[in-house]
């Protein structure tokens, strides 16, 4: 990551709540906070908070507690502290106040219900005529495009996603568990240092591949059996995401037929990418592909999302609700069938978005011969 980011992005922030008419912004996702400041902190659940970062035009603090004291001062230099001993709500009315904050923007989408009435509360104790608005994304949507120091922390944390997928692929065998893998997976991607997985591994063997989100089992792996392996990891903040399918042995007709269609659709969707296109126009390229197999209705998810610090960020590649497509965004593609009862093949690469198509993250192949 380049040196102290942080200023360029409080002065793009500026401008947006400036066009927005906002006095200030309460920001409460962990992943804006730690992008807007560098403060890492983690929280354990929805409802505790290791953190606020109120923003005005010219201000910006750090609210916590006694726990996060050091770490937030040593992490987010460049904020001032506001320790709270009697809950949030108390020191967020004194600062509405001092700030003469009227409009205040909210990040709805991730309060509770509960503690976005709590500091709509505050602000009107501060000042009766002062009144919340929604931020709703207001951040994500600084963070789609990503900087150069963003874009290699990606690869890097990639890489360590290949690496433990690519010593599993070596261990996959029948007789081998669905959570035996799966916790292989996760103990790999720890050792090298990375300070979690992205996500719960998926290792989903035979019908159970047929489950685009399932959970590991003591299913053990058969010959014959494609098995969708789904892994990320977590490094320095930033994610990465990865899909490969392994088949035991001889595939059949069928899993040949489905792995040629999806690795076909995959590649036709690298192929077409590029800034300036319409995500939605992007899936339907993989889309029509896979309907044209005649498995319209086994490809049930979109196509691909973005990835950087939260494993599933904007945009979407969805076939509905289309983004204009720009340079260095960071997205998945990972087209998919899935036969219920039967099986599935899903293959998930990473690219970065440039001006004439797409840069191709992943070094690792691991892709199965089956023609």
């Amino acid at each position: 990551m380049a040196e102290e980011p942080y200023a360029g992005r409080l002065v793009r922030l500026r401008k947006s709540l400036w066009e927005r008419a906002m006095d200030a912004l309460l920001v409460a996702v962990p992943e804006n906070r730690y992008y807007l400041s560098g403060y890492g902190a983690v929280d354990s659940q929805l409802t505790e908070s290791s953190g606020y970062l109120l923003i005005t035009a010219s201000q910006q603090f750090l609210l916590t507690d006694f726990r996060y004291e050091q770490e937030a001062a040593h992490e987010a230099r460049d904020y001032q502290l506001a320790i709270y001993s009697n809950g949030l709500a108390e020191t967020l009315t004194e600062l509405f106040a001092e700030l003469s904050v009227i409009r205040l923007g909210l990040e709805p989408h991730f309060l509770t219900f509960t503690r976005y009435r709590e500091i709509e509360a505050a602000l009107r104790k501060s000042r009766p005529e002062a009144e919340v608005t929604s931020a709703e994304e207001m951040v994500e949507r600084q963070r789609l495009i990503k900087e150069p120091g963003e874009i290699e922390a990606i690869k890097r944390s990639l890489a360590v996603t290949e690496m433990a997928l690519a010593n599993v692929w070596e261990q996959l065998r029948p007789g081998r568990t669905e959570k035996e893998m799966a916790w292989q997976i996760e103990c790999l991607i720890r050792e090298t240092g990375a300070e979690a997985v992205s996500f719960p591994p998926i290792v989903a063997s035979g019908p159970n591949a047929a489950l685009p989100h399932a959970v590991p089992t003591q299913r053990r792996i058969a010959a014959g059996d494609a098995v969708i392996l789904d892994l990320g990891t977590k490094l320095n903040h930033y994610c990465s995401d990865m899909t490969r399918t392994w088949i035991a042995g001889a595939p059949s007709a069928k899993l040949r037929e489905i792995y040629r269609v999806v690795r076909e659709a995959q590649l036709a969707a690298q192929d077409f990418i590029a800034a300036g296109k319409d995500s939605v126009a992007v899936d339907g390229v993989a889309r029509d592909l896979i309907r044209r197999a005649g498995y319209e209705d086994q490809f049930g998810h979109g196509l691909g999302h973005g990835v950087g610090l939260a494993v599933h960020e904007k945009p979407g590649l969805r076939k509905q609700k289309g983004e204009l497509l720009q340079e260095n965004m960071v997205v998945t593609i990972e087209p998919g069938i899935y036969l219920p009862g039967y099986g599935g093949v899903r293959l998930e690469n990473m690219v970065r978005i440039t001006t004439t198509g797409c840069e191709l993250l992943n070094r690792q192949d691991l892709f199965m011969t089956v023609s």
